[in-house]
């Protein structure tokens, strides 16, 4: 079971917003803290109202396989943050460029319980990564 599918399925047992909510924060905590040379202007996310910051790893060819690195300094957003990386890292550029995060944010039924500036950075993270993964494939 991939990091994302074990999310998906643990989402599945947890019936109350107040149960998902503290799911997310644990996600953010386990995920391991960016290195202090990460926490640059250029790997900020812009469009977030948190501080977030994204590192992208692509491997070699024509369509490489890219992994992400993240972290917030808000507890809720970096959970976001752990979500998002295991729905994308380990995936090739084009599997990247077409996958749509935010769609899996509506079926674990986060959208809804988003601020609308949570949601807008949420957006901003998804495109920058569908972006860089664009910019792997020449386009």
């Amino acid at each position: 079971m991939t990091p994302i599918d074990q999310i998906i399925d643990d989402f599945a047992y947890l019936d109350d917003w107040e149960d998902r909510y503290r799911y997310v924060i644990e996600l953010g905590k386990a995920l391991p803290d960016l290195p202090e040379e990460h926490r640059t202007a250029e790997n900020k996310v812009r469009g977030c109202a948190s501080q977030v910051w994204l590192v992208t790893h692509a491997g070699d060819g024509p369509d490489p396989a890219l992994t992400f690195e993240g972290d917030s300094d808000a507890h809720i957003v970096k959970g976001l943050v752990a979500i998002v990386l295991s729905a994308y890292s380990g995936k090739t550029a084009s599997e990247v460029a077409k996958l749509d995060a935010l769609e899996l944010f509506g079926k674990l039924g986060l959208i809804e319980h988003l601020s609308t500036q949570r949601a807008n950075g949420l957006r901003s993270m998804v495109d920058r990564i569908r972006g860089e993964a664009q910019a792997r494939l020449g386009g």
